[in-house]
């Protein structure tokens, strides 16, 4: 009786079989019915991920495709930047192969990467960890705090009014570099820093430290704070100092910040062009003229627009190329370590 009851029960409730098995059943329809919906959710998610990159797609495409391209194909052309181009084929590089004054430009370049990348990246690496291992633990967080702001405000103060003080303070009259020198009995030091060709690079490569030194040094402090504290702990229990603790826990830790600061600084001295404007304007006789700044004057100055657009593809490209194979190595680094 109470086995009819029971059969009946199971039919009433439109299963067959024992209810385990009705249960796997189940298991596999719910199974497939939330892989199907994952799949159609999955979809659309990532349709929607595709139109938040659209905006940005379409401002790449007008912003840096469109212009390279013109600015490609105007390299290609004998033009004055009014009336109609001429095609002149490859003429304006095999110009540029022999001029001296933009090979002269270039290896200012390299001085600007020492003085851009190199240079601040070790001062950055120093300053920032004496500012986590001494300051922050004897004058606490709120003077790190200040001393970090103090040193990027150089980051956020517009190049024109960077450059026009600081071409106020290295006047050879009455700057305040010279006044100072004059005031502790240095006159012989005393310098036209900006007309002088043997010191004009010089100058604009310590200015450019100085506006520098704040981007690796946010960047390095950003990366201490992942570094375990227990690394250092040991090293110092095993009797290391600071410098020791420095060099094998800290700069090791902080390799993947090091390579992206130099991609960064790298590429920015390579295109800067704002205070070589300001304070010098390529001079003098050339002695601080970079590629931007030789593409500027040969494109609005000299009217020669082929030649100019010629300079900037060639500095674009060997940007590209630099950031491409600097993002590789940087890659390929990661999945060794991971």
């Amino acid at each position: 009786m109470t086995a009819a009851v029971s059969k009946d029960a199971a039919r009433a409730a439109g299963g067959s079989g024992t209810p385990s098995r009705r249960r796997w059943r189940t298991s596999r329809g719910g199974r497939r019915r939330t892989g199907g919906s994952g799949r159609t959710h999955r979809t659309s998610t990532e349709g929607s991920y595709a139109l938040f990159l659209l905006p940005g797609a379409l401002a790449f495409l007008v912003v840096i495709v469109v212009p390279f391209a013109m600015n490609t194909g105007i390299s290609f052309t004998d033009w004055s930047g009014v009336g109609t181009p001429g095609f002149t084929g490859l003429e304006n590089y095999d110009r540029l192969l022999g001029d001296d004054d933009f090979r002269e430009s270039f290896r200012h370049s390299l001085a600007m990467v020492a003085a851009m990348a190199l240079i601040p990246t070790a001062l950055g690496l120093v300053l920032a960890s004496a500012l986590f291992d001494f300051v922050g633990r004897h004058a606490g967080s709120r003077w790190v705090a200040v001393l970090r702001a103090c040193f990027y405000l150089p980051q956020v103060l517009p190049i024109a009014v960077a450059g026009i003080v600081w071409s106020w303070i290295l006047a050879p009259e009455s700057g305040s570099l010279n006044e100072l020198l004059g005031a502790v009995g240095l006159d012989a030091l005393q310098q036209d820093w900006l007309g002088d060709p043997d010191w004009a690079l010089y100058s604009v490569m310590a200015v450019m430290v100085w506006v520098q030194i704040g981007f690796p040094l946010v960047i390095f402090m950003s990366g201490l704070q992942r570094v375990d504290p227990a690394l250092h702990e040991a090293a110092e229990l095993d009797g290391a100092g600071w410098w020791r603790r420095f060099w094998h826990v800290t700069l090791p830790q902080l390799r993947p910040e090091i390579a992206v600061v130099l991609l960064w600084c790298t590429i920015a001295a390579l295109k800067v062009f704002g205070m070589v404007y300001v304070l010098t304007g390529g001079g003098p006789g050339g002695a601080t003229n970079v590629p931007s700044y030789f593409a500027y004057q040969n494109f609005f100055e000299n009217f020669q627009a082929g030649y100019g657009a010629a300079i900037s593809t060639v500095l674009t490209v060997l940007i590209l190329v630099l950031a491409v194979v600097a993002l590789k190595l940087q890659t390929r680094a990661e999945d060794e370590n991971s």
